[in-house]
């Protein structure tokens, strides 16, 4: 059996080094509010032959008239291109831009009899024109290509509703999860009040939320990650899976205090905890290797809202252990004391 209360001050010091230096990150540096947040445009845009430099890129459009752009490589083939709200029309503009500098060969039109290889040359006007070609012995076209794949816009107003939609969100799940193990645990009145399981689990997730955006903190300095409403999801999971994990352990040691009593409230904690510690560790490791192939796997879209889940279910399954149930033993010898 492992002395997890004994050996507490270890875990609590781990804790409360990772933590300050998450929330420093995020008070000075701060994470990478996405359009979901701030409003604005994203496109993201392929090459069918060679990518070129993202210098490049901004130049074209810089010459263009749009300024202050983000620029960051997907793929193997594209860039998403994040810039201020722009209309239709802009919008038109920065691919004819695009096209006009970078497209060499010749692109498959729609048409109602089926798509046609034709040539796109951009005019001085910036208007796209096509003529037919014929197509290549092997019925492929030649040459680089700008292929748009997708396009989303987000006004100042939307955006600013999002986020406070999503701080209200985070603050209703909180008080839900207070309420409910308070209620939970009703019955449990020796040595410890049952509110103070419920405030033992959201110390614990305050300590895995704000660590994990922390880590995006970095990300987002360092790699250009941005953080929007997918980001907000995970954090609610992260919620949901972390108070789950820590409620299946508090379940245990309110079955051990019943049977055993109040007495050696320490060693009946110690017990509860080991007693789940098997089932926390195979029921963590089964979920993450479904989220490690959805990361490895699963495409740039949710990249990083399962990067976010893989780094939160580690942190909650570390703090209902280690964490968590020490708290609860902590918080009782201080009330001795006094």
């Amino acid at each position: 059996m492992i002395n997890i209360v004994k050996n507490k001050k270890i875990s609590f010091a781990i804790s409360s080094i990772v933590f300050i230096i998450s929330l420093a990150l995020i008070l000075i540096i701060g994470l990478k509010p996405s359009i979901d947040f701030t409003g604005g445009t994203l496109m993201e845009v392929s090459f069918t032959e060679t990518r070129p430099e993202i210098s490049e890129v901004i130049t074209v459009l810089e010459t263009a008239g749009f300024d202050n752009n983000v620029v960051q490589p997907v793929n193997e083939d594209g860039f998403l291109i994040r810039t201020k709200f722009i209309s239709e029309a802009e919008h038109q503009v920065i691919l004819a831009a695009l096209k006009k500098s970078f497209q060499t060969g010749n692109v498959v039109k729609p048409t109602e009899d089926g798509p046609k290889a034709v040539s796109a040359v951009v005019g001085a006007d910036g208007v796209v024109e096509f003529t037919d070609v014929k197509e290549t012995t092997d019925g492929k076209t030649d040459g680089n290509n700008v292929v748009e794949q997708r396009i989303e816009t987000i006004g100042p107003a939307i955006s600013t509703y999002l986020k406070d939609r999503a701080w209200q969100a985070a603050l209703l799940v909180i008080l839900a999860i207070v309420t409910f193990i308070a209620y939970a645990f009703r019955k449990v009145s020796k040595p410890v009040k049952s509110w103070k399981f419920g405030v033992v689990a959201i110390v614990a997730l305050v300590h895995d939320i704000t660590i994990t955006m922390g880590i995006f903190t970095l990300l987002g300095y360092f790699m250009g990650v941005e953080v929007g409403i997918p980001f907000v999801v995970a954090l609610l999971t992260i919620l949901g899976y972390s108070v789950n994990d820590t409620i299946v352990v508090f379940d245990r040691i309110r079955e051990k205090i019943m049977k055993r009593g109040s007495d050696k409230f320490a060693e009946t904690v110690n017990i509860g905890v080991n007693e789940t510690l098997v089932r926390s560790l195979n029921t963590s490791i089964t979920t993450l290797i479904v989220l490690l192939s959805l990361f490895l796997f699963g495409g740039e879209s949710i990249k990083y809202f399962s990067l976010a889940l893989i780094i939160g279910i580690l942190l909650g399954t570390y703090s209902s252990i280690f964490l968590a149930s020490p708290l609860l033993v902590v918080w009782e010898e201080y009330r001795n004391r006094k």
